[in-house]
């Protein structure tokens, strides 16, 4: 019986150890955390397009935090932009930082890529701008018609890969993921700029 009261009490002083390090003092450090300066909430769309991002799994693929040129150096060399630090995910929730990077981080995909025409097209049909992509196509979220109807969206498609004799256009739910993936732009410094001594 001694046995099993020291090890409960060793498994019970080990779990309070692991929640305190791995989530107590981490919770602790960022509740004062402030937005950083450049970043601006979502707007309604956007806010859709996430939600469009989240159930089409583009999460499952798509990272969304390029690391430090120290632990990473691939990340800066393909051009993903700046580590990211907390302050980018204020208005994240859930967060969206991904597990794998089958597809490119997208961290900084509007800064990138911020043409609504190449993205339409992409989310369409990949290989016509990735050769080689196995990216899945979305071709749920548009619709072939014989002709546009005033106010809707033409996709501009490479002509090998238009249908002949009609138009592709997006439907709203491909728009907002759009504008969500156009608004993935963090850019702006985190760090104030130092000052210089004289």
């Amino acid at each position: 019986m001694e046995n099993e009261v020291k090890l409960l009490s060793g498994a019970m002083i080990t779990l309070a150890l692991a929640t305190t390090t791995l989530v107590v003092l981490p919770f602790l450090q960022l509740s004062n955390l402030k937005p950083a300066a450049g970043l601006h909430p979502y707007t309604a769309a956007q806010l859709r397009g996430r939600d469009q991002y989240i159930k089409n799994g583009c999460i499952y693929c798509h990272s969304q935090q390029p690391r430090d040129k120290s632990q990473t150096p691939a990340d800066a060399l393909r051009g993903w932009g700046r580590a990211s630090v907390a302050a980018d995910y204020y208005y994240d929730k859930p967060h969206l930082l991904g597990t794998m990077r089958t597809g490119p981080d997208l961290f900084n995909i509007g800064a990138r890529q911020s043409s609504v025409d190449w993205h339409l097209g992409h989310l369409y049909q990949p290989r016509a701008y990735t050769p080689g992509s196995i990216m899945p196509s979305f071709p749920f979220m548009f619709e072939v018609k014989d002709r546009a109807e005033p106010g809707e969206k033409v996709v501009t498609l490479p002509p090998a890969y238009a249908p002949v004799g009609q138009v592709v256009v997006a439907k709203p739910e491909a728009l907002d993921l759009v504008q969500y993936l156009i608004g993935l732009d963090h850019t702006y410094p985190v760090f104030p700029a130092p000052v210089s001594k004289k």
